[in-house]
């Protein structure tokens, strides 16, 4: 479970439907649209994990949403395009472009890219499939979790939990938001299953419980 929310902005229907199908697969919730106008249009009705645009779009090209982006908004763009000449690289990397990749790229490429490059700009630590931050080390392989190097039993939504928060540190994510992301939105329980699920894992995590943040009517965050 990943729980990110990615922007992709792709000219060819073929490329953009395979690349949306195999993203939501792997648990990235993507809204695709195929051209530069429809992208600025999402980006100014929603908040993004990262954006995904292609360089030769109809109406505006990815260079001008990027710029457009760079005025407004603190996220993190991946260009993903066919163009390979060095200038449009350095004028890409000019305006702010955190990756450059060029087409064709294989699908588990590219969500490794999404991967390290969301977590690189939350600050956390990833090294060898290890995430950590502060004092928690989060072992996804064995969906372990570490507090000073000591284990902490968590249950799987507990854990699943965990690591949600700590994706989205610092954002305040609402309960409905938590549902979905955690249980399904096919999920039918009550808002109260976050709360229950909330107060465990902070008696779970001891100490570190306190970086969990009541916002009040709003949710719950992970503050550093």
């Amino acid at each position: 479970m990943m729980g990110y929310r990615v922007l992709f902005a792709e000219d060819d229907p073929g490329l953009r439907n395979v690349t949306a199908v195999f993203l939501r697969k792997q648990g990235v919730a993507v809204e695709a649209v195929c051209d530069g106008d429809e992208a600025i249009w999402a980006i100014q009705g929603n908040r993004y994990d990262a954006v995904i645009l292609d360089i030769m779009m109809p109406k505006k090209d990815g260079l001008t949403v990027r710029r457009f982006l760079r005025e407004r908004y603190d996220v993190p763009v991946i260009f993903l395009t066919a163009l390979d000449r060095e200038e449009t690289i350095v004028e890409s990397y000019e305006i702010g472009a955190d990756e450059y990749v060029t087409k064709p790229v294989s699908m588990p490429v590219l969500l490794a890219k999404i991967n390290a490059l969301i977590n690189r700009y939350r600050g956390l630590v990833v090294k060898n499939g290890v995430t950590r931050v502060g004092e928690i080390t989060i072992e996804p392989a064995r969906r372990r979790v570490l507090r000073n190097e000591t284990a902490v039993p968590l249950t799987p939504k507990e854990y699943d939990l965990l690591l949600l928060l700590i994706e989205h540190r610092n954002q305040i994510l609402t309960r409905t938001q938590i549902l979905n992301l955690v249980w399904g939105a096919d999920y039918e329980g009550l808002e109260r299953t976050v709360d229950n699920h909330i107060k465990k894992l902070r008696a779970a995590l001891g100490e570190s419980g306190e970086h969990i943040v009541t916002a009040m009517k709003a949710g719950y965050y992970w503050k550093e």
